[in-house]
């Protein structure tokens, strides 16, 4: 809203499109931004970057956006994101989806596949129904009104499976479009009521389309709607007021176009409206209540909206990518695709599979016909002896509105033994993502070769020779030959060799780019990337010194002012004020080390401030600490428990002398602190105190845990046995020592636990 001329919206109508294309040219007039046409005839998207005016490829931008979400993706998930699903619309020719394949180059990005906006809602819909039948197949229409443009898919389902049978859409149907009928009504309104012209100011024009577009949200929920505009134009506030029944009166001819692409769409499945089980709509453009109505009355039933209207594309595409990852289970559900267009193959010359010259005249084929599975390859064999070319056409260019060549393949050269034609096998691919590209070609040339072959071997040669069409298809069975003898009797056999042979492929794509240029737009999608992360790091840097003035000030003057000087928080605040004037008059736009300067100017000021305030909170605990572990070691040392018995009074008063001298140290110390005014430096500092009480731990505690000693054996007494009396065994066992005394005292009192002071 707010700078309306810089803001590229709609890219996606741009993209890859002609700027001569009449569709195009409806569009751009109701964009805010200036395109114009580039030199290949396509449109130049201008807006100004870092302060200058800079012309744009609608694939650049698009490359932004994509790049923009990587970005969130990867913030999101703490991870680097690079394989991905792109959902496009149904209608986007070979050129468009070509274009959003560069731009995911250009972005960093790698689609896994380039997926129908309307067959990942399919998916997104059919992958978790649980109740899908085991045969008989469930057929959902699924209808997309979305923004700029409507789409309709027929989907078969069954347990697992998913199978697209007809596309169909109108590329100019959307949201957008009862938006400017509305805005056209008021347009016309204000212009008589209010003479004031909105066609004239593009802020105006983009405020009143916004009004337009919440009024058709409350007309979906409201018989009737209020529209107010505070000073929309020439300090003139206006107002309006319209019925549900006169918007759909004025909408009329936009609502006539939503039965097309529903007729068109069964007509392609052959099916009838009673084959269709249910009806899903999605899209912003869908809650339109007279659009449900003409979806109920065509189709018989009431649409349901089971899904996210405006989510279920990205979450179709994110199923896609986890199915197409071997990183992720999914639940095992097949997306058999089809191709919503008839793509052609067109030459000069003998028509393929002929070897009969024909006329030089253009020929073609249709190769992919309209609901071709994706992906799919085909082969077709042509006989020439020089180098040709090929082009790939649309068979049904008007419908399209594009140029019927998407691109042109130079097949060679090559070189035949004799000069003569030969067979090349030309494969063609339409690739998951729906683009048709001649894959490879192979030369198939046939020569005659003479064997020589004695009379005895002959039959064991002709038998081998006999099962040649196996030996292509894997390994002739193994046999004993015959030894063969040095005769004169020699018969000449001649065998076919088919020698197979790559010939270069050279893709020329009408309106694409070319390596060099996609080189340079990733290079240069680098470097504004980069310069956006230097200017999101200066704008961060700015924003730390603004903080710091607002925040250090309201300290200076809260729970700072008793740790500052009268002329420290005076001289602060002065400095504190002028950089704040700075930053909003010369510092307003400077580069990120002017203002790490700057903060580090002020920090040098500011830092023993919050340095003093900080050790006076953290001082008396750290002080409560140090007295507590002393009093803790010197009440062990001078006790009288049993558990401290076995430790020797040397010892003990290592103890207390050790504590002794730390209490005096933290007497001394508090003394000179407690004289000290909280604005002065602080001479006992918490780090200090932390140190001295870890050093006395340290001396102490090993003293003071010190295990218990085990008691001694007891001797046996001289009564017990003499040298003339001769041992029994229970006496002998004493004597060994295998079964001694029990000790008199309990071994519980050695616990060192007992004794351990706590620290």
């Amino acid at each position: 809203m707010m700078n309306p001329k810089n803001t590229v919206s709609q890219i996606k109508r741009l993209v890859a499109r002609k700027f001569s294309d009449p569709e195009l040219q409806r569009d751009i007039k109701s964009l805010p931004f200036k395109v114009t046409e580039g030199r290949d005839g396509f449109p130049l998207i201008h807006a100004n970057y870092l302060g200058e005016q800079r012309a744009f490829t609608p694939t650049q931008v698009l490359a932004m956006v994509l790049s923009n979400l990587k970005s969130i993706a990867e913030t999101n998930l703490h991870a680097a994101v690079v394989d991905c699903c792109i959902g496009i619309p149904v209608y986007f020719t070979d050129l468009q989806r070509r274009a959003v394949l560069d731009a995911a180059t250009i972005a960093g990005l790698h689609p896994l596949r380039l997926l129908h906006e309307t067959t990942a809602t399919a998916l997104a819909y059919g992958i978790y129904k649980t109740d899908l039948p085991e045969s008989d197949q469930l057929n959902v229409a699924f209808v997309d009104v979305g923004h700029a443009s409507m789409q309709v898919c027929i989907a078969g389902f069954k347990k697992g499976k998913l199978k697209i049978l007809a596309h169909s859409y109108d590329r100019s149907l959307g949201g957008r479009d009862f938006d400017e009928v509305l805005f056209k009504h008021f347009a016309a309104k204000f212009k008589d009521e209010y003479k004031i012209d909105v066609y004239q100011n593009a802020r105006a024009s983009l405020r009143l389309r916004a009004a337009c577009e919440k009024l058709k949200k409350v007309l979906s929920a409201n018989p009737e709607a209020p529209l107010n505009i505070e000073c929309l134009m020439e300090e003139k506030d206006v107002r309006g007021f319209i019925k549900r029944e006169e918007f759909e009166h004025i909408s009329a001819p936009i609502l006539e176009r939503v039965k097309g692409p529903l007729e068109k769409a069964l007509a392609e499945a052959g099916l009838s409206v009673e084959n269709i089980h249910s009806v899903e709509v999605v899209g912003s453009g869908s809650r339109v209540p007279a659009v449900i109505r003409i979806l109920t009355e065509f189709f018989g039933k009431e649409p349901r909206r089971t899904m996210n209207a405006s989510e279920c594309v990205a979450r179709g595409c994110a199923l896609q990518c986890a199915i197409l990852s071997p990183t992720f289970k999914v639940r095992e559900f097949q997306v058999h695709e089809s191709f919503p267009f008839s793509i052609a193959l067109s030459w000069k010359g003998s028509a393929p599979d002929s070897q009969t010259v024909g006329s030089e005249n253009q020929q073609s084929s249709v190769v992919f016909p309209k609901g071709n599975p994706i992906p799919s390859v085909k082969a077709l064999a042509f006989y020439r002896s020089s180098t040709f070319t090929v082009d790939v056409v649309y068979a049904d260019a008007g419908d399209l509105q594009v140029p019927a060549k998407i691109s042109a393949y130079t097949i060679g050269p090559f070189q035949t033994s004799k000069g003569e034609r030969v067979k090349l096998k030309v494969k063609v691919r339409l690739n998951l993502h729906g683009i048709v590209s001649i894959e490879s070609a192979t030369m198939l040339d046939e020569e005659e070769v003479e064997v020589a072959v004695s009379d005895t071997a002959e039959e064991a040669e002709g038998t081998t020779d006999n099962s040649g069409a196996g030996v292509e298809n894997g390994a002739p069975e193994a046999r004993e030959k015959p030894v063969q003898m040095d005769t004169d009797s020699k018969v000449e056999v001649s065998k076919k060799k088919v020698k197979k042979t790559n010939v270069p492929v050279t893709e020329l794509v009408y309106g694409g780019m070319v390596s060099e240029e996609l080189q340079k737009a990733v290079e240069k999608e680098f470097e504004m990337a980069l310069q956006d992360r230097v200017m999101e790091e200066t704008k961060d840097k700015k924003n730390a010194v603004e903080a710091y003035v607002y925040d250090m000030r309201n300290k200076l003057y809260d729970k700072y002012q008793d740790f500052v000087t009268p002329t420290e928080k005076e001289a602060l605040i002065t400095k504190l004020q002028e950089v704040e004037d700075w930053l909003y008059e010369d510092g307003e736009d400077e580069t990120k080390g002017v203002y790490v300067a700057k903060l580090e100017e002020l920090k040098k000021t500011g830092d023993p401030v919050e340095e003093r305030y900080k050790e006076w909170t953290e001082r008396g605990p750290a002080i409560d600490q140090l007295a507590y572990c002393i009093n803790s070691f010197r009440e062990a040392a001078l006790s009288n428990d049993p558990k401290f018995d076995h430790i020797d009074l040397a010892e003990k008063q290592k103890v207390i002398n050790e504590c002794g001298e730390a209490e005096a140290w933290l007497r001394g110390k508090k003394q000179q602190q407690d004289a000290l005014p909280k604005y002065a430096n602080p001479v006992l500092l918490s780090p200090d105190l932390k140190r001295k009480a870890e050093t006395l731990d340290r001396f102490c505690k090993p003293i003071m845990t010190k295990s218990r000693p085990p008691p001694a054996k007891p001797q046996p007494s001289p009564t017990e046995t003499t040298p003339a009396q001769p041992q029994t065994a229970d006496q002998q066992q004493a004597t060994d020592g295998r079964n001694p005394t029990p000790p008199a005292t309990d071994p519980m009192d050695t616990d060192k636990s007992e004794g351990e002071p706590a620290a």
